[in-house]
């Protein structure tokens, strides 16, 4: 009777203790997720595009692209930096409005 009184409530204490777990990760996934959230939809009333994940990804290509502009002429490659400079302001002036 003893043994099984104490099976009881170890398992209680562990079924307790998974609980809490999985309800404070829960609460900080939740937390994250709003964060991004408000973050993106900050960032694109900033700007002025869609909140979609297109709009972010093609953001996000447009920095990239005015990055490989910015080494391109860091290595003195004047025409391929002009050529990705070109490329990467287009892209972002198509998307800004």
């Amino acid at each position: 009777m003893q043994v099984e009184s104490f099976f009881e409530w170890l398992g209680r204490a562990f079924g307790e203790l998974i609980r809490f777990v999985v309800e404070a990760l829960g609460g900080f996934f939740e937390l994250m997720g709003s964060a991004v959230a408000g973050f993106i939809s900050g960032l694109s009333q900033a700007l002025g595009i869609t909140p979609s994940l297109l709009g972010i990804a093609v953001l996000v290509i447009g920095l990239l692209l005015l990055y490989a502009a910015l080494r391109a002429f860091l290595r003195r490659s004047i025409i391929a930096g002009l050529v990705w400079l070109f490329l990467g302001l287009w892209l972002l002036s198509g998307l800004i409005q």
